[in-house]
């Protein structure tokens, strides 16, 4: 079923070939949940330590809740699922974080108050225990997909967006001593067509670093702004992109040496595709917009994780095959460069919402989900 050391070939539309490697620096997938209900959103963070923390929303119970597991040898064997979450409402939409401390924090968003709000609990052992949930929005409309960023110092900050204007709008708040306390929100955007989906990247000098695709203009578009006093201040929103069509989902991450990379999906060709750019002062100014993948099909979802060596990971999914699959793509000196797209799953069923995150011996750590058992669960693999 998996391949190795092959190389395949496809013919995009009008477009030149283009090589996709396989597997080659990825390890076999491992399979992380046997569940009798659906595992979806599985999110990944790893500590300063040998830790892996892996969460998602499941439905075993007969409600969508949160669970959690972790391997304590850099993803060579896993404990037992451990479920924390007990809601009348759904739990989604996942987020994990850990800091400097070695406190791994989570913030999910939960129905229970009769709208989505979102919600926080932490563990102080590297996820043995975890603190009773602490609720942080109280809004008229949903708050949900909540990003979080931890900061040299310990600090969290976090975005999400919430409909309490309708349209969505971006939201923010922190806390400065890991979790206890919290800052009343700020309201980042203002805007007449809506704000979606927030990703959040802190550079090596403590500058928060925010994008979203917001349909201000139209078409929904890249948008950035970041703060570099700790979230106090923040810049004017500030558009990345101008395509034809429309960009989506966007991935921020900041390298060691401050360089800024955001990813994203836009349909400008007619099909989804990944395409990439890039700050190297702090996101005054950005590169011109580079395209990452030419595929049949459409490409979804990119995330994206840099090692301290400044490797930047790629993975996405992809319906080129027939079937959704994950893949993958890296560059190693900082985005100037690129090497070939790679093909990490072979499955029966869909494999989609690849999630990565990497450690400290630059080792990258993939999670995803996938149908082919009859349900969705989560799988994992990592690589170089």
């Amino acid at each position: 079923m998996r391949k190795k050391n092959v190389r395949i070939v496809f013919l995009a539309a009008g477009l030149s070939l283009f090589a996709i490697d396989a597997l080659a620096d990825w390890s076999p997938t491992k399979r992380l949940t046997w569940t009798s209900g659906s595992s979806f959103d599985p999110v990944i963070a790893t500590d300063s330590g040998t830790h892996i923390h892996v969460v998602w929303s499941d439905y075993t119970s007969g409600n969508f809740e949160i669970y959690y597991k972790r391997s304590t040898d850099a993803g060579a064997t896993w404990d037992a699922i451990k479920r924390l979450t007990w809601t009348s409402g759904s739990s989604s939409n996942p987020a994990i974080a850990t800091g400097s401390c070695g406190i791994t924090h989570l913030f999910w968003s939960d129905r229970t108050p009769g709208n989505t709000e979102i919600y926080y609990k932490r563990s102080l052992d590297a996820g043995t225990t975890w603190s009773p949930a602490k609720r942080l929005t109280w809004t008229s409309g949903d708050s949900s997909y909540s990003a979080i960023g931890v900061d040299s110092s310990d600090a969290l900050h976090v975005v999400w967006m919430d409909y309490t204007p309708d349209p969505s709008e971006i939201y923010y708040k922190q806390s400065t001593d890991a979790g206890v306390t919290w800052s009343p929100v700020k309201r980042l955007t203002w805007t007449a067509g809506g704000a979606y989906i927030p990703a959040i990247a802190i550079d090596a000098d403590d500058a928060i670093h925010v994008v979203w695709h917001d349909f201000l203009p139209g078409d929904p578009a890249i948008y950035y702004k970041k703060s570099t006093d700790g979230g106090t201040n923040w810049s004017a929103a500030k558009r990345l992109t101008w395509a034809s069509g429309m960009s989506y989902q966007p991935a921020v991450a900041a390298g060691s040496d401050n360089t800024i990379h955001v990813v994203w999906e836009a349909d400008t060709p007619g099909n989804l595709e990944i395409y990439y750019k890039r700050s190297t002062n702090g996101g005054t100014t950005w590169s011109a917009v580079k395209r990452l993948t030419w595929t049949s099909s459409s490409s979804y979802i990119p995330a994206m994780a840099i090692g301290s060596d400044n490797t930047i990971q790629i993975v996405w999914y992809d319906l080129t095959p027939g079937n959704y699959e994950i893949y993958s793509r890296q560059s190693e000196d900082g985005g100037a460069t690129w090497g070939a797209v790679k093909r990490l799953t072979w499955t029966s069923g869909t494999s989609m919402d690849p999630i990565i995150a990497v450690d400290l011996s630059n080792v990258f750590h993939l999670v995803y989900e996938d149908n082919t058992p009859g349900n969705e669960e989560v799988y994992y693999k990592k690589g170089r």
